[in-house]
C-alpha cells in the first residue's frame, strides 16, 4: 500500500465519552476509517503514521441515519469504526497540549 493511500485509510479519531474511557483503561483508540479499509490496512496505517505497535484491530460498520428535511428525506453516509488496541507501553497523544 503506497503512502498516500495509507493516509486515506484513517478518516479521523473518534473522541467520545466511551472512546476516552477506552483510551484511559484499556489502551484502545477509536478511529473512523474508510469503508473500503480492512484490518491489516488499518493496522499498517496506524503503525506507520503514529510509530506505535498495534496489538489488535476490531472493526464495525455503522449504517447512516435517515434524516428528514420537511418533505425531503435523505440519508447520511455509512461509515466504519475501528477500535485499535495498542501494545503495552505504547500510546498516541491525540490531544497535543503543546504550542
Amino acid at each position: 500500500m503506497n503512502d498516500l493511500r495509507m493516509y486515506n485509510v484513517l478518516v479521523r479519531p473518534l473522541v467520545t465519552e466511551k472512546s476516552t474511557m477506552q483510551l484511559e483503561k484499556g489502551n484502545q483508540i477509536s478511529f473512523a476509517v474508510a469503508t473500503w479499509a480492512n484490518k491489516p490496512q488499518i493496522k499498517k496505517a496506524i503503525e506507520t503514521i503514529y510509530s506505535v505497535k498495534v496489538e489488535a484491530v476490531q472493526v464495525s460498520n455503522a449504517k447512516g441515519k435517515t434524516k428528514r428535511f420537511g418533505k425531503l428525506e435523505g440519508k447520511r453516509k455509512d461509515w466504519k469504526r475501528a477500535v485499535v488496541r495498542l501494545q503495552e507501553g505504547q500510546s498516541i497523544d491525540l490531544f497535543d497540549q503543546g504550542a
